[in-house]
């Protein structure tokens, strides 16, 4: 069974630290995925006035957000500008990009976009995507030939817009089949390969799932014949969850996946 990797980085830490470990056990593996790097200001921190709102809690609780991300994570960017993250840890990128791996655009600011995609309009969303083109390619020495927006933040706007840019896929939403877009009669030349797989935050804590049996409940979702793709992030699984997915891969390979 064949399956699609897809790794999100959306910090400054979990670029540091997160990216070159599991581009490490990857290898002890012979697997190759795909990274979507944010490479802007790093100010997810301004994620915790979310607090407020019932919901977002509660995911904090559920899935022990300090103990998962770490709490230079969860303040970066409230208290002073976040650092960023493609012109202090261009080297990462590089070195992921010559382990093989395909090398996306995540987001140019990774909070900006997912906190404020709705209120964008089609040259602020432009301006947004240009930027982050053009960071990784100046870091990489070739334009991403894909891209990922954050938290599946996308619309209409967003798909014409990415429309217009030389990505040869985007991955921008959940589904259960590769897809061109439509909007509004016009088909978008760019394919969706869309995410089918839940992430890590999304099953722990639900129905008994816990890090005892998350990957045999992970496995078990995988379908032979059909499109499997997986998101894991450098800021989880490349660091508190990296015993955890090391033994997935193990697993994995056990089930011919």
């Amino acid at each position: 069974m064949r399956a699609g990797l897809r790794v999100d980085v959306d910090t400054y830490r979990g670029t540091k630290q997160g990216v070159p470990r599991l581009c490490r056990l990857l290898s002890q593996h012979g697997v190759k995925a795909s990274f979507f790097f944010s490479v802007g200001p790093d100010n997810m921190g301004r994620h915790l006035f979310r607090l407020l709102r019932p919901q977002f809690l509660g995911k904090m609780l559920r899935t022990k957000a300090s103990n998962l991300y770490g709490w230079d994570i969860l303040i970066r960017g409230t208290l002073w500008p976040g650092p960023m993250i493609g012109k202090r840890l261009g080297n990462v990128i590089r070195a992921t990009r010559d382990e093989g791996h395909e090398i996306g655009l995540h987001a140019w600011d990774h909070h900006g976009w997912q906190a404020g995609m709705d209120d964008m309009d089609g040259r602020t969303v432009s301006n947004s995507l240009q930027r982050g083109i053009k960071t990784l390619t100046a870091i990489t020495g070739r334009a991403p030939s894909c891209s990922a927006v954050p938290g599946w933040k996308c619309n209409d706007l967003v798909v014409e817009e990415k429309g217009r840019l030389p990505f040869a896929y985007n991955s921008d939403c959940r589904g259960d089949s590769i897809f061109y877009p439509v909007v509004e009669g016009k088909t978008i030349p760019q394919p969706q390969i869309p995410v089918t797989l839940p992430t890590y935050d999304e099953l722990i804590g639900r129905n008994q799932v816990s890090d005892r049996n998350y990957n045999q409940v992970l496995l078990d979702l995988f379908r032979p014949n059909q499109l499997n793709v997986l998101t894991i992030h450098a800021e989880v699984e490349g660091m508190a969850c990296f015993d955890l997915f090391g033994r997935f891969l193990e697993e994995a390979r056990l089930k011919g996946i």
